[in-house]
């Protein structure tokens, strides 16, 4: 190139520079002097582009190819660019390496990826170009998107040059983008298979220069304070460079492969930190753009599976399985929100259908990514599967039945459910036999909000469903209990069903209703979820493992004995259902173990109520001949056995054998109460004649056909010679003369149309004087069910008026009572009073006020008292339910601390009997003293009260003296 020296020694002689040299200044050149940048650029030219010449060098030398300028070297042919790439490379490097002018780095980085790139060695790419120019373009591509931050603030309208400023930054960033992703597509082009230590440089570099640019585009609504739209365009640009450089990523590392044969650390550390990096991109662009954000975490997905063998150990699969159930969550909650809306509008929006289907068809993409990383890494998931418990348990709470589900109709239900519901069920199928999940799931400390309460009583009953197919060890896992010092606490499958059922009131009372399972040939229906949790558990124990029976037994029995009645009384049914699918010999022994339960018994508790209950229903799942073996084995004569009599219903036994026990406990009950009248009366007693009382209650009620009239008779005699022993003071201040009371109510009431009159007025007037105290629930229940009875009976005129105002007295006190139990009660009574009765008269005198007569009204037309919409209800069982669980969530916190301040005491300490008499008595006089005070609070003291209370201090004085004294 002849005349290339001479204007080349020239320009350097006065200090002129090529242009493209002084477009653009970084800010440590604006701080320079022009001299001194000319001084820069003058020995950056002749460092660079001028050979050292020796003394004796001809001036005529031709120009050598390392010296041309920049300008005409993107001007070179291939073949050139080809044949002087071993000479003009370092100079480029060199030249790029001293710069600290981001223009000039541009030119440089794009000659050399333009113009030499394509002739370079592929094998030594990292070494001679990557490694070299990589890390320099990072630093640059970093310092603009500093500069570009910090001028933004300054951005407005009026400001001429910080918007030029800002656009020439940006146009800067838009090519470094553009010279990275001819990188990637040359190592594309040319390569068909990738050793990824090769180009180790690249992808690092270009995963930083991604996340950086989308981080900015995402958060450029804050950088540049809303002048955004005099950049956007630029943005939008270099948004795009930047996804189509990923995208060029994506298929550079698609052609990767490592050998899982060879042990390379580094190349395996290099796609680790790849999927890691790309990881993080998926979090900032999850909210921008949906389609890429999916394919780029099918990427993540399908590399992670490709390199399974090599990498398996080093990935942070948390982190991916917690960044995919985010997604997950987030793209359902989008998904709910748009099902919400279409429910909302009147008209039906096609543009917001499509927008829900295409949410929906994300949700099944992550769940279904979720699925099959599950299904490859679950040995490695120890860690995830907290998250993948709480996964399931936030998409069901925030899904219908939940009461704290979005309002959407039943075809988007039935859509999301088909669509990607059904994705959650062989995930649960995969962790089934992961102990780790186990021990979540059943987590013996396991504390859930009340909105996941629910879900989590429909996961179990998933689990449950699941089992049967598993293997034995599988079952075992799930069944049984886990107490070991180095495992966490585990409960058993189906405490944790029982214990997570009672924790559903809200959805138990409202009720929620849930698709049962469709039979063939029949509709699906809804049922409620005693009714699903009740048929599932049923299904599984008709499969339950032999070698498992003795924890279903135990887990049984432990929720009869629960003080939550409808959980109870779920255990209750899912045991009747074994007592009928088992064998005969199996329901009696059963039977026969509550049996001796019932009689183990100390006392009245809610124990002994829930274990008679059983014992009722069990009878009569048994077959005649074992009957006949329990008869023998408790029989009805020896009064001892009569506290098991009197939970057994008579109809359960074939006619004889019916007529026959029926009329050995009554004469039994008849012979026990004239022995207690002929006796000393002693209030101590009566616990024994409530049994016997019971158990006479229990014939009448269930086989009165099989007396004849002379035991009739004694039932009747016995009953009324028992009433002359009662009165007022008695019953208030004595709790078994209560309990008595309250049997002796129902037993006269069944035989009204044969009892004296007089004692039917001493009845209704002790009934009458006996509510104005407020006794307990229980006789008051009794009262009820004694004046119901009135209705069959025509009452004399000559006692009609020594009756029916006590008996209007009764009904008009018990309507008014704010229990809703006993409202309920006497609402059922007075109904069935008013329509036998003959004494039509006195309907009206019980109904005492206009909000009563309502309360009828609304009880016979079966409307409810309170006008309430379907969604206020919900809300008010969700109320209901909050306050109750942080009740229970107290009480039980309570019980722990103090259970753990206790030391352990290697036997509990069994109270002799005589000691419970003590602690008996004690509470009947102490619940005594406490209903005097709630008197005193209502209404003055009667005149002879003082002298009764030291009469009560004399004697509790000479108690206290005696206990002294024996005491020493």
């Amino acid at each position: 190139m002849p005349g290339f020296s001479q204007a080349r020694g020239a320009r350097a002689h006065r200090g002129t520079q090529p242009a493209f040299l002084s477009m653009v200044w970084t800010p440590a050149e604006r701080s320079q002097s022009l001299p001194g940048r000319r001084r820069f650029r003058l020995w950056l030219w002749r460092d660079c582009f001028e050979p050292e010449v020796g003394d004796s060098m001809s001036q005529e030398r031709a120009v050598p190819a390392s010296a041309v300028p920049l300008e005409e070297l993107s001007s070179w042919p291939e073949e050139l660019c080809r044949r002087e790439l071993p000479s003009v490379l370092p100079r480029l490097l060199s030249m790029y390496q001293h710069s600290d002018n981001w223009l000039e780095h541009i030119q440089i980085l794009k000659i050399i990826v333009e113009m030499f790139l394509p002739h370079m060695n592929h094998l030594t790419l990292e070494q001679t170009f990557f490694s070299q120019v990589l890390p320099k373009t990072v630093k640059l591509f970093d310092d603009m998107m500093y500069e570009l931050t910090s001028q933004a603030r300054e951005l407005s309208s009026q400001n001429l040059e910080i918007q030029t400023t800002l656009r020439n930054i940006l146009q800067t960033i838009v090519q470094v983008v553009g010279a990275l992703t001819g990188c990637v597509q040359h190592v594309c082009a040319t390569q068909e298979s990738i050793i990824l230590e090769n180009i180790h440089s690249l992808p690092s570099s270009v995963l930083h220069v991604i996340k950086s640019t989308f981080e900015h585009c995402k958060n450029s609504e804050s950088v540049y304070s809303g002048r955004l739209h005099i950049v956007s365009d630029l943005l939008q640009a270099l948004f795009k460079e930047a996804y189509s450089l990923q995208k060029q990523l994506m298929e550079l590392l698609g052609m990767v492969c490592m050998d899982p044969l060879v042990d390379e650390n580094d190349d395996i550390l290099n796609m680790v930190m790849v999927i890691h990096s790309l990881l993080d991109i998926c979090s900032v662009i999850s909210s921008m753009d949906h389609a890429f954000h999916a394919n780029t975490w099918k990427f993540i997905i399908k590399q992670s599976l490709k390199h399974q063998s090599v990498i398996k150990s080093q990935l942070k699969h948390k982190d991916i399985i917690t960044n995919l159930c985010e997604n997950i969550l987030v793209s359902f909650q989008s998904c709910l929100q748009f099902a919400e809306q279409m429910t909302q509008s009147d008209a039906q929006d096609n543009a917001d259908y499509r927008l829900f289907q295409k949410t929906l068809k994300l949700c099944r993409f992550f769940a279904n990514s979720l699925l099959h990383y599950t299904k490859e890494f679950l040995p490695f998931l120890s860690d995830s599967c907290c998250t993948l418990h709480q996964l399931y348990l936030q998409i069901h709470s925030k899904f219908p039945p939940s009461l704290y589900a979005a309002g959407i109709s039943k075809a988007q239900q039935e859509e999301i459910a088909g669509t990607f519901l059904v994705t959650l069920d062989p995930l649960v199928s995969q962790l089934l036999s992961f102990q780790p999940f186990v021990h979540v799931v059943l987590d013996s400390k396991l504390e859930l909000p009340c909105e996941l309460q629910f879900p989590q009583c429909l996961l179990l009953v998933v689990i449950m469903d699941k089992l049967p197919s598993q293997p034995q060890d599988v079952q075992t896992l799930w069944c049984t209990e886990s107490q070991g010092s180095g495992a966490p606490a585990r409960v058993s499958l189906l405490k944790a069903i029982f214990d997570s059922f009672e924790q559903c009131s809200g959805e138990l009372s409202l009720p929620v209703q849930l698709q049962a399972v469709q039979s063939e040939g029949q509709a699906r229906v809804a049922v409620t979820l005693y009714q699903h949790v009740c048929v599932h558990l049923c299904t599984f124990i008709a499969s339950f493992h032999p070698s498992l029976f003795p924890e279903l037994d135990a887990a049984l029995l432990a929720a009869v004995l629960r003080a939550n009645m409808i959980t109870s009384l779920l255990a209750m049914d899912a045991w009747c259902f074994l007592a009928r699918y088992g064998t005969a010999e199996l329901c009696a022994h059963h039977v026969t173990v509550v049996a001796h339960l019932i009689k183990s018994c100390p006392g009245e508790c809610y124990q002994l109520t829930n274990l008679s209950v059983l014992l009722r229903r069990l009878f009569f799942f048994m077959a005649p001949p074992q009957q006949m073996e329990f008869i023998q084995k408790f029989p009805p004569k020896e009064a001892e056995n009569l506290p098991l009599w009197q939970y057994i219903s008579f109809q359960a036994l074939p006619a004889e054998l019916r007529r026959e026990t029926a009329q050995e406990v009554c004469r039994v009950g008849a012979a026990q109460c004239r022995r207690w009248l002929s006796s000393g009366r002693s209030v101590a007693e009566l616990e024994s004649l409530n049994t016997v009382l019971s158990a006479l209650l229990a014939v009448c009620h269930s086989a009165r056909d099989a007396l004849d009239i002379g035991q009739e008779t004694a039932v009747v005699e016995a009953g009324s010679q028992l009433w002359a022993f009662l009165n007022t003071n008695l019953v208030t201040s004595q709790t078994c003369v209560q309990q008595t009371l309250s049997l002796l109510f129902p037993l006269l009431g069944f035989f009204i149309q044969t009892l004296d009159p007089e004692v039917i007025i001493q009845v209704v007037t002790l009934q009458a004087s006996l509510l104005k105290f407020e006794p307990p629930d229980h006789v008051r229940l009794a009262v009820l069910d004694f004046v119901s009875s009135l209705g069959k009976l025509v009452i004399s005129p000559d006692i009609q008026d020594k009756i029916l105002p006590n008996l209007s007295s009764v009904f008009a006190l018990l309507l008014a009572d704010r229990n809703w139990l006993l409202e309920q009660h006497a609402l059922e009574a007075f109904t069935q009073f008013a329509e036998g009765t003959n004494h039509e008269e006195i309907v009206p005198q019980c109904l005492s006020s206009e909000e009563m007569k309502n309360k009828v009204v609304s009880f016979l037309e079966k409307t409810g008292f309170v006008d309430e919409t379907a969604a206020a209800r919900v809300e008010r069982v969700k109320q209901e339910k909050g306050i109750f669980w942080e009740s229970l969530a107290k009480v039980t916190l309570e019980a722990a601390e103090w259970s753990c301040s206790q030391p352990y005491a290697k036997r509990a300490r069994v109270e002799c009997p005589v000691e419970e008499e003590y602690r008996a008595a004690l509470q009947a006089a102490t619940r005594a003293l406490e209903t005097v005070g709630v008197l005193l609070q209502r209404a003055p003291a009667p005149n002879w009260l003082p002298a009764h209370m030291e009469l009560l201090q004399e004697r509790m004085d000479m108690l206290k003296r005696r206990v002294l004294q024996d005491g020493t």
